[in-house]
């Protein structure tokens, strides 16, 4: 008797749900406040069709999870992003594109599946993917305008983290390559118009997940998470982490070029998400998620390190004026999908809000920690015995004065009930139970990345 083995990422609150709905007057459970709303919505990976071969978490089409928040009653609708291969796939009535752990396809166009975020600039809703242009969003609908490229002004892929200043409006964003040239850097301004593109210089093409702004400065991370086609050809994956090889922050004035950047060189280390960054004095600040190494596209370089792919609270000093460089853990949990305050993105936040993981193989989050990096304590908010929730948004208060005024938003699932809620938490009482739990009609899959679109940008 032979037995196939489930893929984990297909299974449980990780298999995609196939069915689009829209809900009206969804139950509640507590109160949601009046001066609350708007719309949350959450991207994250969701295949339309039976995967080919063997399926990574990353492949999934994109779905948008939405709930609609106004005068204290919430309404629901999940979508998929109708990208291209989402519009092929869907006419062909099975998959075509294999993912990340197959061979690549070069028959077929690029699989964009705006699956991992979503960023507002300029009066657009924008879902994000790595490899490929932004695709527009009409809100609240949740309906895929199509690919924007700034009027055919888009010439690299675009990051799945795109940041906004919230005091200029310019947004930051780069796209990676596994050829020449390696990374690419664009400011768009606050109406919307792709200004500049610039080529930065790395020594090989690395996974190049997020970044991070000060007010002045953009920095890029240039990680040890390598591609090499050599390496392939003889082989070999072509994506590895190398533990041998040190870990580079290059630090560009924003609206600078290669000629511009100031690199900084610390031992090997991964981080898929950044916090925040800010200046103080001389030196330029980030905070961020570190793990010693990663091993989530599946290949290492056999090399065993038990600290592998668990991401903690780390704090970097790059000093501009001595070139000197420090790195300090801040926190030993194990916590990922790091916000803060986006009003106050680039400059100094006392404020983290991150994912608290659970201790599993899988990527759970069993709660959200609230960092005071004034004074380097925490409190965490625990979802409860078998639930289990996903990053959670920062929503401020309108009337806020002090920066925590306002609530910490995710998905919960319930394993035990099989089933989803939109939880909202007072952002400065995070110990205490929800304010109110949204009870959503059907199963909300674990995801990415969320955003909170104000009642302002829904009307716009």
């Amino acid at each position: 008797m032979t037995t196939t083995a489930v893929n984990p990422y297909l299974d449980g609150n990780f298999a995609p749900v196939r069915e689009e709905i829209s809900t009206d007057t969804l139950k509640v459970i507590g109160e949601l406040p009046p001066d609350l709303s708007g719309m949350f919505v959450r991207n994250g990976p969701n295949p339309q069709y039976a995967p080919i071969g063997h399926y990574h978490w990353f492949d999934g089409d994109g779905m948008l999870h939405g709930v609609r928040i106004s005068n204290g009653k919430a309404t629901y609708r999940n979508r998929y992003i109708r990208t291209q291969k989402w519009q092929m796939e869907h006419e062909a009535g099975k998959a075509l594109w294999s993912g990340l752990l197959e061979p690549p396809q070069p028959d077929l166009p690029s699989g964009n599946t705006a699956n991992t975020a979503l960023i507002w600039h300029a009066g657009q809703l924008l879902a994000v993917w790595e490899g490929g242009a932004p695709h527009a969003i009409k809100v609240p609908e949740l309906k895929t305008i199509g690919e924007f490229t700034y009027n055919h002004k888009l010439t690299s892929a675009f990051t799945a983290h795109p940041k906004v200043d919230p005091v200029t409006g310019e947004m930051m964003f780069f796209g990676y390559s596994f050829a020449p040239p390696f990374l690419q850097y664009s400011v768009v301004s606050a109406k919307g118009e792709l200004l500049r593109t610039v080529p930065i210089d790395l020594p090989m093409g690395v996974m190049m997940h997020d970044f991070a702004i000060t007010e002045n400065y953009t920095i890029f991370m240039d990680l040890p998470l390598t591609f090499s086609p050599e390496r392939m050809q003889r082989g070999e994956p072509m994506l590895m982490f190398e533990s041998d090889r040190p870990s580079r922050f290059g630090i560009i004035p924003r609206h600078g070029d290669n000629n511009n950047v100031r690199w900084f060189e610390t031992p090997s280390c991964y981080i898929f998400h950044t916090y925040n960054a800010y200046e103080d004095q001389d030196e330029v600040v980030l905070i961020a998620c570190r793990m010693n190494s990663t091993t989530v596209l599946g290949a290492d370089d056999a090399k065993i390190d038990t600290e592998a792919d668990i991401p903690r609270l780390h704090r970097w000093r790059f000093n501009l004026t001595t070139g000197k460089v420090t790195e300090e853990m801040l926190d030993d949990a194990a916590a990922e999908f790091p916000r803060v305050n986006e009003n106050l993105l680039g400059r100094f936040t006392r404020y983290g809000y991150a994912g608290k993981m659970a201790q599993s193989s899988l990527p759970l989050f069993e709660g959200v920690i609230k960092y005071d990096f004034n004074s380097g304590k925490s409190q965490t908010h625990q979802f409860g015995e078998g639930r289990y929730g996903g990053e959670t948004v920062f929503v401020p208060r309108p009337s806020a004065t002090n920066e925590d005024d306002g609530w910490l938003v995710t998905y919960v699932h319930d394993t035990a009930e099989d089933s989803s809620e939109l939880v909202v938490i007072n952002a400065q009482d995070v110990t205490s139970e929800p304010i109110a739990r949204v009870l959503i009609p059907h199963r909300v899959p674990y995801g990415f990345h969320g955003a909170w679109v104000t009642e302002a940008q829904l009307n716009f």
